[in-house]
């Protein structure tokens, strides 16, 4: 067990009950993080693509994607509600905190750290396309397979995944996990597993 400053104890990562298998290390993370880099940089050669993350759990992702792209980029960040502290998705997508930067003629990409209903993205898509960007185009860590009524239009995706609740690497639950530097299946209350 490792302490806090305020004293608590957290369960170890390696002996915590509610973390099962990792389904992606971190070392294959920073792999496929590069690829994605490397591509990216070959796609907007000659451009500043404006990176969006989608907070909170995309905050790890953008920072080490933004660091893979060797061109210049600009950073902003949008917080949407469609989870709450539940593991399911409601359906329902607000704008929680929005964007400081005009998209009007900007190359756009939405970093998101996952995928799987679509709900989401497809709200972002609409509000961000009617701010009329120059293109928009969306890298997404995670890509949970069987999920969506369509296969989605992500122009990069780090990893598919089978339908397991995943965190660590910016993905939680009710704000824990998200400083784990792999991605774990969570097991705990509420995984519906």
């Amino acid at each position: 067990m490792t302490q806090s400053a305020s004293g608590t104890e957290h369960p170890h990562p390696d002996v915590d009950p509610h973390l099962g298998q990792i389904l992606v290390t971190h070392e294959a993370i920073q792999q496929r993080i590069a690829e994605l880099g490397k591509e990216i940089t070959v796609d907007y050669a000659g451009r500043a693509p404006l990176l969006i993350a989608v907070l909170k759990g995309a905050i790890m992702f953008m920072a080490d994607i933004a660091r893979a792209i060797s061109l210049p980029v600009e950073l902003d960040f949008m917080a949407v509600s469609s989870y709450g502290t539940a593991t399911k998705t409601s359906g329902v997508v607000r704008i929680v905190k929005d964007l400081d930067i005009d998209l009007t003629g900007r190359d756009v990409i939405i970093v998101e750290d996952i995928v799987d209903s679509g709900l989401t993205l497809n709200y972002l898509r609409k509000n961000l396309a009617a701010r009329h960007p120059a293109s928009l185009e969306v890298c997404a860590l995670l890509l949970k397979e069987g999920m969506q009524k369509v296969e989605p239009d992500l122009r990069y995706v780090g990893f598919r995944l089978p339908d397991e609740f995943v965190v660590g690497y910016g993905l939680d639950v009710a704000e824990r996990y998200r400083n784990l530097d792999d991605l774990r299946v969570y097991v705990g209350p509420g995984s519906g597993h």
